[in-house]
């Protein structure tokens, strides 16, 4: 059973989804929150395996709230769902650690299947849309993300040459089926290097993979 708080500060919308995810036997809602401090309070309340968080919302933003839930390590994953096409601020969700997003006209299905694959660890963003928002909101990367060559970065160096290879594609949007037909790579072998990038690196999945290549100059926006 995955446990989901819903947070959003317009009651029709959290009654919709709630809803929506009862009406599921695999699923149950053990919280709803209209702003990002009761948000965090009910998440170290119920330790929910998934919070579907909106980002404007009063007082503690959905961001703020995204940054102190994952900073305390708790195994909650965070699917941020908001109006992409008019915020901005996606993005900054994404690199407080959210485990991916969906815009609010998304269609039911496409919501359940998000939060399935957010609660089994995987990413909601596929990659190639990843890389075009992060292409977009590129300004936002910090002056020391391209302040030294990616070889000087320390969160490089554990990994091997071919790591280093397969996250630099991760983040040009390849996913695992494209990396093991370009690299001749057996897509079990392919799985068995993304796991190892992502424990070496103590990225949470394959979206915070791509902000690190990008963090890092392996990937540079393209023109």
């Amino acid at each position: 059973m995955t446990t989901v708080l819903i947070a959003d500060d317009q009651p029709m919308q959290r009654l919709g989804f709630r809803m929506l995810l009862e009406s599921q036997d695999d699923m149950t809602v053990v919280g709803e929150a209209s702003n990002g401090t009761e948000a965090i309070r009910l998440v170290d309340l119920h330790h929910p395996d998934v919070v579907l968080m909106d980002i404007r919302m009063p007082g503690l933003d959905g961001i703020e709230a995204t940054r102190r839930v994952v900073a305390t390590g708790a195994r909650t994953r965070i699917l941020i769902v908001t109006t992409f096409d008019l915020d901005e601020y996606a993005y900054d969700g994404l690199r407080a650690g959210a485990s991916g997003f969906l815009v609010k006209d998304a269609q039911p299905e496409e919501l359940l299947a998000g939060i399935r694959a957010v609660a089994g660890g995987d990413a909601v963003v596929a990659p190639s849309l990843t890389r075009r928002l992060l292409d977009a909101y590129i300004h936002h990367l910090p002056a020391s993300a391209t302040a030294r060559p990616p070889e000087e970065d320390p969160r490089l160096a554990p990994l091997t040459d071919r790591e280093r290879e397969i996250l630099t594609v991760i983040g040009r949007g390849w996913s695992n089926a494209e990396i093991g037909e370009r690299l001749h790579l057996a897509e079990s072998t392919v799985k068995t290097h993304v796991g190892r990038i992502l424990a070496k690196t103590g990225t949470r999945d394959r979206v915070q993979a791509v902000i690190l290549a990008y963090d890092t100059g392996l990937v540079t926006p393209a023109p």
